[in-house]
């Protein structure tokens, strides 16, 4: 969400004329898009505005606070930094021009965190990578998962109409987009609150019709709604990756129950077992926590046992950090840190030895890659995704940039593979 938005911000500043400094003390115009889901991203946006207090004192500059940490903190940013000039929400982006040229009229502070339905369309985009899209198909959460703070920032669920969906995507695809991908906090949840009944699966439908685009991912999925109607509309759809991200969260049911996630371990087993049943080499991510409160040492057993018994090809795993005006803040039980620690040290070790030993079993495949560009490790090599979405590092010219090869997987690594140019296919 925050890449899309940050694409947006970046388009109105070039249609306003603006271009990128060499560094935020260079610039008349800075501006931090934010994430609250954790502490330590906010920590270190606190840092970086600070240190623009004695540049602004020195000389004109337009400082702008935006996304879900404007939202959650609203006035407080400007009592605690009084030389900002505007604090947005991320549901106002589509006001961002209107609040800068107020911002060099003088006009300052500007605190706006309304949580109205937003504005999708003819909203101007600068693409980080220009063959590749974020499509935004739906805004807000209704979960309420008690750790989590995005339905207090970025509000209730409000779903974009499919003729807008299919515009974006046809212009996307204009501009020599090939990948899309459908983003929304639970893409599952799509289109419920739609006066048309059209699902997810529908929509993947829609999307898959678009001349031009060649390869279509999604993400986030929740266990909630992860039909078999969408598990087939992947396996059908040939433009369509299988990769299906779908966090977890816990391997406990306990704790799920504390962290009102809404469905079992047993429920998320049989969601794996019927993707594996329709789709037997998809790729299957998720997300989980440790040290939520309450987990007790045979819950996190169960987490790990989960993962035992799942092999996810990946997975995001972090430590229980509690956020400001969640439920999980207030509750009892707390997880003392340094048990915290040592919970993660030991899923990251057994994820990273069934994700060395998943991709393993794959040497010698040939996979259609996307090339994205030079990787970033050695840019002297190439870097691309498959369709399962693993990493795939290769020696060839940069000029493959944008275009679809075919490698064949010579070495497995954590994260994907390294490989070996086998076919340019345009």
């Amino acid at each position: 969400m925050n890449e899309h938005d940050s694409e947006v911000i970046e388009g109105f500043l070039r249609e306003m004329g603006y271009e990128p400094a060499p560094s935020p003390e260079e610039a008349d115009v800075v501006v931090f898009n934010t994430c609250s889901v954790r502490r330590r991203p906010e920590e270190k946006v606190f840092s970086e505005v600070g240190k623009l207090r004695k540049v602004k004192q020195r000389r004109r500059m337009v400082i702008v606070v935006a996304g879900c940490t404007a939202q959650r903190m609203g006035e407080e940013w400007v009592r605690k930094f009084p030389f900002l000039d505007v604090v947005m929400g991320p549901r106002v982006l589509f006001k961002f021009p209107d609040f800068l040229r107020r911002a060099l009229r003088g006009e300052r502070p500007i605190i706006e965190t309304d949580l109205k339905p937003f504005v999708h369309e003819g909203l101007p985009r600068c693409l980080k990578v220009p063959f590749k899209a974020y499509v935004t198909v739906m805004q807000g959460c209704n979960q309420f998962c008690a750790y989590c703070i995005v339905p207090y920032v970025r509000g209730r669920e409000v779903s974009r109409p499919p003729e807008a969906i299919l515009r974006e995507v046809e212009e996307l695809a204009r501009r020599g987009v090939r990948e899309v991908t459908l983003i929304a906090q639970n893409v599952n949840r799509y289109g419920r609150d739609l006066p048309c009944k059209v699902d997810f699966a529908d929509l993947l439908h829609m999307v898959h019709e678009v001349e031009g685009i060649r390869w279509i991912r999604f993400t986030t999925s929740s266990p909630l709604g992860m039909t078999e109607k969408l598990i087939r509309a992947v396996a059908e759809l040939p433009k369509v990756c299988e990769h299906f991200h779908i966090p977890v969260q816990s391997g406990d049911n306990e704790v799920l129950r504390r962290m009102n996630r809404g469905y079992t371990v047993e429920q998320f087993e049989g969601i794996v077992r019927k993707i594996r049943e329709v789709l037997p080499e998809a790729s299957i991510t998720t997300d989980v926590m440790v040290g939520f409160p309450g987990e007790t040492e045979e819950a996190f057993r169960n987490t790990l046992e989960l993962f035992r018994r799942v092999e996810f090809d990946q997975a995001f795993m972090f430590i229980f950090d509690p956020r400001p005006g969640t439920r999980a803040e207030r509750m009892p039980d707390q997880v003392p840190e340094e048990v915290k620690k040592r919970r993660h040290r030991e899923l990251v070790s057994l994820q990273n030895e069934i994700s060395k030993r998943k991709n393993e079993r794959l040497l010698g495949r040939v996979f259609e890659v996307l090339v994205d560009g030079p990787s970033e490790k050695d840019r002297r090599k190439l870097s691309g995704r498959t369709r399962t979405n693993k990493i795939v590092i290769f020696e060839g010219p940069k000029d493959l940039a944008g275009k679809f090869v075919k490698v064949e997987v010579k070495e497995a690594t954590l994260w994907g593979f390294k490989g070996k140019l086998a076919e340019v296919l345009g």
